[in-house]
C-alpha cells in the first residue's frame, strides 16, 4: 500500500473523471490534497475526501490563466506549507478533421492541455526546488503515442506533453524531482459516456483486455509514481491502456 502521509498534492481538473479518482486516491494514501477545477466544481470531491478521513481543500483553477495557477499554488502553500506532488490532469477536447478545424479549436486545446501544464509545472517548481524534492505526473493519452483521426489538436498536445516531460525531467533530476507521464487509453468517463452500445463494443474490441479502463486504474498508476517506490523513475511514459498501444 502506497503511503503518502505528510505529502501535499495539487491536482488539476479534479472535479470529475480521472482527476476526481486521482484526488481521492491520493487522499486515501494519506496525502493532503488541493483539488483544482474551474469555479467551485471541486468542492464535492473535497467533501468526499474529508468524509473519508483525508485532508483536502478546493481551489478555483483555470490553467490557461497564469494568475489563477499562481493563486492555486499559493493556496496549497498557505494551507499545507508545501507542495510535493503535482498532477497535471486538466484537459479539453475539440475534435474535428484537420481540414475543417478552426484555429480557435486548435489554440484552445493547446492552451489548456499543453501550455496549462507548462504553467503549472513552472509555478510548483519554485517550492519543489527549495525542498529538493517533488513528483510531477502529467496525464497524457494513448493518442499522443498512436495518433487518432479527428484529434490532431488533442494528439499534438499529448505528444508534446511527452517531449516536455522528458526535457523537464533532465533539468530537475539532480534536485530530487521526478517528472513522468501517465498515458491512459480508453477510460470509462463522461467524455465517452454518450457512446451507444455498438460504438462502445467496437471500442472495447480494439483493446486486448476487452474492456474500457476505469478512472481508478489511472489513479493507481499516478499514486505509484507519486510515491517513494518510484523515486528512481523519471522521464518515462507509463501506458494505462489495457494493451491498446504497446
Amino acid at each position: 500500500m502506497v503511503d503518502l502521509t505528510g505529502r501535499v498534492a495539487l491536482v488539476t481538473g479534479a472535479s470529475r473523471g480521472i482527476g476526481r479518482a486521482v484526488a481521492l486516491r491520493l487522499a486515501a494514501a494519506g496525502a493532503s490534497v488541493v483539488a483544482g477545477a474551474r469555479a467551485d466544481h471541486a468542492e464535492e470531491v473535497v467533501r468526499e475526501a474529508v468524509a473519508a478521513g483525508g485532508a483536502a481543500l478546493s481551489v478555483g483553477l483555470d490553467v490557461t490563466d497564469a494568475d489563477s495557477v499562481r493563486r492555486a499554488v499559493q493556496a496549497a502553500l498557505d494551507g499545507f506549507g508545501r507542495v510535493d506532488i503535482l498532477v497535471n490532469n486538466a484537459g479539453i477536447v475539440s475534435d474535428q478533421l484537420t481540414v475543417r478545424m478552426k484555429p480557435a479549436a486548435w489554440n484552445a486545446v493547446l492552451a489548456t492541455n499543453l501550455t496549462g501544464a507548462f504553467t503549472c509545472c513552472q509555478m510548483v517548481l519554485r517550492p519543489m526546488l527549495k525542498q529538493r524534492s517533488g513528483r510531477i505526473i502529467n496525464v497524457g493519452s494513448v493518442v499522443g503515442q498512436s495518433g487518432n483521426a479527428g484529434q490532431a489538436n488533442y494528439a499534438a498536445t499529448k505528444a508534446g506533453l511527452t517531449g516536455f516531460t522528458k526535457s523537464l525531467a533532465q533539468e530537475v533530476a539532480s534536485r530530487g524531482i521526478t517528472v513522468n507521464v501517465v498515458a491512459p487509453g480508453m477510460i470509462d468517463t463522461d467524455m465517452i459516456g454518450g457512446l451507444d452500445e455498438r460504438a462502445r463494443e467496437a471500442m472495447e474490441g480494439r483493446i486486448p483486455q476487452g474492456r474500457l479502463g476505469r478512472p481508478d486504474d489511472v489513479a493507481a498508476a499516478v499514486c505509484f509514481l507519486a510515491s517513494d517506490d518510484a523515486s528512481y523513475i523519471t522521464g518515462q511514459v507509463l501506458g494505462v491502456n489495457g494493451g491498446m498501444y504497446m
